[in-house]
């Protein structure tokens, strides 16, 4: 009996050490990694997840764009009245944003201006109203609010015109050029109307600041004439060409006043 049980316990002894051998061999046993071939499984670590803990997120703003009123002032007929003792006017410009795309824009302004041509000497008086609309063709990038835009206007002023003095024109030369006439006669109550096609661009130098330069090409559609007297310059319009066509141009700064914001829906192609 006894040495049955020492034969048994001999027995288990050596069983517990084949097991706890297998134990460790199965536990070495290499795994793969795509970073360091193979490693025992023993040196992965155990990832261990707290629930309490938020996982980290990066939270994405949605693009927007800004809508608002634009206003400014034109610095070409603000500056001109320093170097040019002949032109005294200003004009005030805006627009606010309508779509994504379009804009209601507008001018307003007064000129008093002295012509000296080659035969009379006139002085042009009045205040003017142009409206209208811009298109955008720019695309921006990011939170860019650049302007590069092509547009139309309705123009009508309403003016005084003085003729100062004149010349006669004589086609003898034997006479010889008649001396200057002082006139002082006045045209009141004069009013012109007219389209304009505008483009131009504006540039944000600074937040809410743009700095911008349009050209535009005026076509004549109402002009209230004087009897013996011709509108050569109107307010607004500046001079007329041919009866009816003019040009003009404007260099503004203005500030941006934002009033809402749109959030920009993604197209899917």
């Amino acid at each position: 009996m006894k040495h049955i049980l020492k034969s048994i316990f001999s027995i288990g002894l050596v069983l517990t050490l084949f097991m706890a051998q297998g134990q460790e061999t199965s536990a070495k046993k290499p795994v793969a990694n795509p970073d360091k071939g193979f490693v025992p499984i023993e040196t992965v670590a155990p990832i261990k997840t707290n629930p309490n803990q938020k996982a980290d997120t990066i939270q994405v703003l949605p693009k927007t764009n800004r809508y608002g009123l634009r206003l400014g002032v034109d610095l070409y007929k603000l500056s001109r009245g320093f170097y040019d003792k002949n032109y005294k006017g200003i004009e005030l410009v805006g627009d606010y944003r309508l779509t994504k795309k379009y804009f209601l824009a507008a001018e307003l302004g007064t000129e008093n201006k002295t012509t000296d041509d080659a035969r009379l000497n006139f002085t042009t008086q009045g205040s003017y109203l142009k409206a209208g609309f811009d298109y955008n063709g720019y695309e921006n990038w990011l939170d860019m609010e650049n302007i590069i835009s092509i547009g139309l206007r309705y123009g009508f002023s309403t003016f005084n015109q003085e003729l100062n003095n004149y010349r006669i024109y004589n086609s003898s030369q034997y006479f010889g050029e008649n001396q200057t006439l002082t006139s002082g006669q006045k045209f009141n109550g004069l009013t012109a109307s007219w389209v304009e096609v505008v483009a131009g661009l504006k540039v944000q130098v600074i937040r809410n600041v743009f700095v911008g330069f349009s050209l535009r090409l005026n076509t004549l559609i109402t002009n209230k004439k004087p009897d013996n007297f011709d509108n050569l310059y109107i307010p607004g319009f500046n001079r007329t060409y041919n009866g009816s066509f003019g040009v003009g141009f404007n260099y503004t700064v203005s500030y941006f006043l934002p009033l809402y914001k749109k959030k920009v829906v993604a197209v899917m192609k």
